[in-house]
């Protein structure tokens, strides 16, 4: 029986990795996998492609906006879709968790969501909000902060400090945002005090 499954993790926590392999796993097996990211996640120069930090990638993915009628993608595909997998799902809206429920439900497809729980003001995604809600399985995919602790925030960095106001969505990477365990993220401390 299919699933909605929800992958969650500060950033750095492998969520993009883990995608990918499992992309690879059901692709190496004949498998059809349709892989889905946001259309704002424009880190690669090539919109189709998602790359991990740690250097894999995957190609053919099929971009979305929150305009983006998740359902009608992938029933176009339809038949033979063995799996459906979303990367930065925090950015998912809650009509389109509802539709990503109906694959598992209506076709019995499993579908495999990775994203933040939380965005830098300590606040959760609606992508995030409504697949906590939905998804059948719920899965954190841990990291640490810099004091050893699991971390479970991320927080903005600018200028060596922490941020926590401004627009929500601010794409970028190691050098806009840090993970961090909750009172490193209360205390806006980015790394451990020199001397210690």
């Amino acid at each position: 029986m299919a699933k909605l499954y929800f992958y969650y993790g500060a950033m750095n926590s492998s969520k993009t990795a883990q995608l990918i392999m499992t992309a690879h796993n059901y692709k190496e097996r004949k498998q059809k996998v349709i892989v889905f990211k946001p259309i704002i996640d424009n880190r690669e120069s090539s919109g189709k492609i998602i790359k991990s930090r740690a250097g894999i990638s995957t190609e053919d993915v099929i971009l979305f906006d929150k305009d983006t009628e998740l359902y009608d993608e992938v029933f176009s595909i339809l038949p033979n879709i063995n799996c459906v997998l979303v990367d930065e799902a925090q950015f998912l809206t809650k009509k389109q968790v509802i539709e990503l429920s109906d694959l598992v439900d209506d076709w019995n497809i499993p579908v495999m969501c990775y994203g933040l729980r939380g965005n830098f003001k300590g606040e959760l995604f609606e992508g995030s909000e409504w697949l906590l809600a939905y998804a059948d399985e719920i899965s954190e995919i841990k990291t640490i902060c810099f004091c050893g602790k699991k971390a479970t925030f991320n927080a903005r960095i600018k200028d060596g400090k922490v941020i926590k106001h401004g627009e929500e969505i601010v794409i970028g990477g190691n050098d806009t945002y840090i993970s961090l365990c909750r009172k490193h993220w209360k205390e806006g401390i980015i790394e451990e005090a020199k001397g210690n």
